[in-house]
């Protein structure tokens, strides 16, 4: 068994509600941020590969475009845009043409902050 893993990344602007204060805030802003997508199985025995990394950047491609220069607060189904939920939208956005996927991680490095979703069956 095998994992292939393949990143990209995507900047993107958001709000969030923050209640870390006394008072609650909400500004724009935005993040760098880098997503890793796996993939888990076995090699094809013809072509010795778990996924065609060529094939494998296409569908990520939807997913990267998708978040890649946008105002997360309208990706539609994208809820808050918290590392939690950009890790499960990357996921949904996937699942049906991913086979094999495993993981989704979502990381703001420049914070040393990331989360890693597993899938609804994890």
């Amino acid at each position: 068994m095998f994992e292939l893993t393949k990143q990209f990344r995507f900047d993107a602007a958001h709000t969030l509600n923050r209640y870390i204060d006394v008072e609650p805030s909400r500004r724009i802003h935005g993040h760098s941020y880098r997503a890793a997508v796996t993939v888990r199985g076995k090699p094809d025995p013809e072509s010795g590969m778990v996924i065609d990394l060529g094939l494998f950047e296409r569908i990520l491609a939807e997913a990267r475009d998708g978040l890649d220069h946008r105002f997360l607060d309208e990706v539609a189904d994208l809820g808050p845009a918290t590392l939690e939920n950009l890790s499960v939208w990357i996921w949904k956005t996937l699942a049906d043409r991913c086979p094999g996927l495993a993981q989704v991680g979502v990381y703001r490095d420049s914070e040393g902050d990331g989360c890693v979703y597993y899938g609804p069956d994890a």
